[in-house]
């Protein structure tokens, strides 16, 4: 196995037993990000820092410290999160020349853990897309094949993963922009419960759905960078006060014997790819002969969630993106009439196509007349759709479904139609509205030698289960990695 292949946990004992130096890996790892800078997956490469970074861990382990799993692994971070003297650019030409003064609490924690940041990944402008083509710098192509999108709006920090540029990364998910990446390039994505993690120092885009997770090569790795990222933040007012967890630790029974499956129709109903359905049939069979129950539920305004994401995602975009004017930082332009004028030549000028398509739909569902026929129509299905998933695991301990309607399309495929793209959220987006923790786990090659992903939803702050049930799955029944 070569060894940028290896998983967290495989390459810490090996940089804890020496066999390899911290530095030795991170060079591994620049060299493999030069090898596959065709992919256009990295906005900024840390090599200097990055480089520094892993001469001190080195250091400290030759002193004899004990130190955390993460330590002198390198690591990548998409380019919505703030890191000291980095570009933070959300892959829009608005920041294209901003550095970042402070870091994101994540990329403090990531520190402290002792990961090396490597470099920052491209994404969708804002992180609003499912492709990571409306990409200021270009789009991101998919490891699997060059010719098909890596998803989006992470998918970046997804393609990095995949194409061993990096051991694991963090992205954004706002209806589904780490889970779906994570299907399309064969990852394990998680999405953690609402306020689990910190969002400050990320750049909003929706901030009662944003939250930040780890995309990695294996389950049992998703719970290492979860230990590392997760916890309370002051500085952070939706941060949720949870109690410190073990999830690396403690997760991991081996069994998922008595584990109740919630299976709901109306998951299934609209997926017409046989391929995604046959993939997520054959786990739910593997689930039951290992000892789980198949338990029938329903979740009946589901089919309504994307339609609630887009009215509060864009009115919540419209009023976080108010604030780049072009004045304290932007595209200002030299030739204008008024303020005002001023104001419109310089957001024209920065933001791209779908970003000010969101923005438009986001002023118009909080204006005047139409705020209560849109956005006060949308809060109320939303709870409904709360309310539904709270009933549903009154009764099992986990959900299963698709994470995607198909394996990743061709690039260029869709981005004449919004509405079809829109569509590749349909799975991921529930949870994002009902803000649950979810997880996407590999289950299966395409025909066409594409990865196929399967979703794993429970109650909040009930990642464990999510973290139990995938390892048993990746250990007993498919890893990507043993097909890769």
């Amino acid at each position: 196995m070569e060894i940028m292949n290896e998983t967290i946990e495989g390459i810490s004992k090996k940089l804890e037993a020496k066999e390899i130096s911290a530095v030795e890996l991170t060079k591994l790892s620049l060299a493999k990000i030069d090898r596959t800078k065709d992919l256009n997956i990295l906005h900024e490469i840390c090599e200097e820092k990055a480089l520094q970074s892993a001469k001190e861990i080195d250091e400290k382990r030759a002193k004899g410290a004990t130190l955390p799993k993460l330590a002198g692994v390198p690591i990548v971070i998409k380019d919505n999160i703030s890191k000291v003297g980095t570009f933070t650019t959300c892959s829009s030409q608005f920041l294209a020349n901003y550095k970042s003064p402070y870091n994101a609490t994540v990329v403090d924690k990531l520190i402290e853990n002792g990961a090396v940041i490597v470099g920052k990944a491209n994404m969708d402008e804002f992180a609003m897309g499912s492709s990571t083509e409306n990409c200021a710098f270009g789009a991101v192509h998919n490891p699997w094949n060059k010719d098909y999108v890596p998803g989006g709006s992470s998918g970046g920090s997804a393609a990095s993963v995949a194409s061993d540029q990096c051991f694991a990364s963090l992205g954004t998910d706002t209806g589904g922009s780490i889970r779906q990446p994570s299907s399309f390039c064969g990852v394990v994505g998680l999405k953690p419960t609402y306020g689990l993690v910190s969002r400050f120092g990320v750049v909003a885009f929706a901030s009662s759905l944003d939250q930040v997770g780890p995309i990695t090569k294996s389950v049992r790795d998703s719970s290492i960078m979860l230990d590392a990222i997760a916890g309370h933040d002051d500085n952070e007012f939706t941060s949720a006060k949870h109690e410190k967890e073990n999830y690396y630790a403690d997760s991991f029974t081996g069994s998922v014997k008595g584990l109740k499956i919630g299976i709901a129709k109306e998951f299934f109903e609209s997926l017409t790819n046989t391929e995604v359905k046959e993939s997520i049939e054959k786990a739910i069979d593997f689930f039951v002969a290992q000892g789980a129950e198949k338990i029938e539920i329903d979740l009946p305004h589901i089919k309504d969630a994307l339609a609630v994401y887009y009215v509060l995602s864009s009115a919540e975009a419209a009023s976080n993106l108010a604030r780049f004017d072009g004045i304290k930082y932007g595209v200002p332009t030299d030739e204008y009439k008024d303020l005002v004028d001023f104001y419109v030549q310089s957001r024209t000028k920065g933001f791209g196509k779908e970003v000010k398509r969101r923005i438009m739909l986001g002023n118009f569902v909080l204006s005047s007349g139409y705020f209560d026929a849109y956005y006060n129509k949308a809060k109320a299905v939303q709870n409904l759709i709360i309310n539904e998933f709270e009933k549903a695991f009154s009764t099992c301990d986990i959900i299963i479904s698709p994470t995607t309607p198909s394996p990743a399309f061709k690039i260029g495929e869709k981005v004449d139609n919004p509405l079809e793209m829109y569509l590749n959220d349909i799975y991921t987006v529930p949870v994002n509205i009902a803000t649950l923790p979810a997880i996407s786990i590999p289950c299966g090659i395409s025909k066409s030698g594409l990865p196929l992903g399967m979703q794993l939803i429970s109650n909040r702050f009930n990642e464990k289960t999510l973290f139990n049930a995938g390892d048993c799955f990746e250990k007993n029944y498919f890893s990507i990695r043993e097909v890769k």
